[in-house]
């Protein structure tokens, strides 16, 4: 299961639409595409390829009354018990030589405002002992690190640049 809350600007420009002004949203908390988001094949495509075997999940996204920012939480059912510390070191293999993935600490969680104006996406993993959950949480701007981020950093990266070039700076607030 896949929950995240975005900023207005993760409409896009083209979606002038009363219900997604600002002031409209000021205020609200709101589901948007339930069971039917256009991102969940893609999600399912890549958590299978990672899994090894096909993965169905639920993808619910919200909007939420700010400008730019996406926060994400995952649960997933453990398949054998594992520490918190444990699930820690297995993202700290995984994105070890990932500049723009900040992995906080243990008991450490995401705020989206320590990643706005910035190519950071900052992550913190959880374990519910009691449930048997591993709990992901992850925050990016979704004006930098989305496409516009992304497109920079492969840029960089298909020319022979550092992929840090142009985007190596932190968030607005620490």
């Amino acid at each position: 299961m896949i929950d995240s809350k975005s900023g207005v600007s993760g409409a896009g420009r083209s979606r002038l639409e009363v219900g997604y002004l600002f002031t409209e949203l000021d205020e609200d908390f709101r589901a948007y595409g339930v069971a039917n988001h256009r991102h969940t094949p893609e999600m399912e495509q890549e958590f299978s390829e990672l899994a090894g075997e096909p993965v169905c999940l639920t993808f619910t996204p919200h909007l939420v009354p700010m400008v730019r920012g996406i926060f994400t939480t995952a649960y997933a059912k453990l398949t054998e018990p594992l520490s918190v510390e444990d699930a820690r070191k297995v993202y700290e293999s995984d994105y070890a030589d990932e500049p723009f993935v900040r992995l906080l600490e243990v008991g450490e969680l995401p705020r989206v405002k320590a990643v706005v104006g910035s190519n950071f996406c900052d992550v913190s993993v959880v374990v519910d002992e009691r449930t048997q959950r591993v709990i992901a949480l992850s925050v990016i701007d979704n004006l930098v690190k989305g496409a516009s981020g992304n497109a920079v950093q492969c840029f960089n990266l298909m020319f022979g640049l550092d992929e840090r070039t142009g985007l190596w700076c932190g968030g607005i607030a620490p």
